[in-house]
């Protein structure tokens, strides 16, 4: 039997409070996960192209997805991303502050998975994290690539 490998994740994220909630509740997940945390768009690019210092990075399993972001926002991350043939397919889970409904509608029209608006408290960010974990990683199957 394979032994399981963790799952990558990378959090798209320039605020450090969100980042810090972020991996706090993935490292109480019940699955092993790695994360790296981009925090702006432009890094974020450089991380799934394997561009200089990010050129060993493991290709993300899913994308945790700022849509408010300094350098490239989001939604050209999203759209750079859904039309590059070698990252279409990793499933990008927005995750911002904006309960908007323009941004819900572009970031959908940009192919987005699945849209959630962040909660403050360290509780209920926990609640959120765990339903990405049953659902991306327990209930969903992650298309697998030969360069992990």
């Amino acid at each position: 039997m394979e032994k399981a490998r963790p799952i990558e994740i990378l959090l798209v994220e320039d605020n450090e409070g969100d980042a810090f909630l972020a991996k706090k509740a993935f490292q109480k997940a019940k699955i092993i996960n790695h994360i790296e945390v981009a925090r702006d768009g432009e890094i974020a690019m450089d991380m799934l192209h394997k561009r200089g210092e990010y050129a060993e990075m493991k290709t993300p399993d899913i994308v945790l997805l700022d849509i408010n972001l300094p350098k490239k926002d989001g939604k050209q991350v999203l759209s750079e991303m859904k039309g590059d043939e070698a990252l279409k397919r990793i499933p990008v889970v927005i995750l911002t502050s904006s309960s908007a409904e323009q941004d819900i509608v572009k970031t959908y029209e940009l192919y987005a998975s699945s849209y959630i608006v962040k909660p403050v408290s360290l509780e209920k960010f926990q609640e959120v994290v765990s339903a990405i974990e049953g659902f991306w990683f327990n209930v969903v199957v992650l298309p697998t690539t030969s360069e992990k």
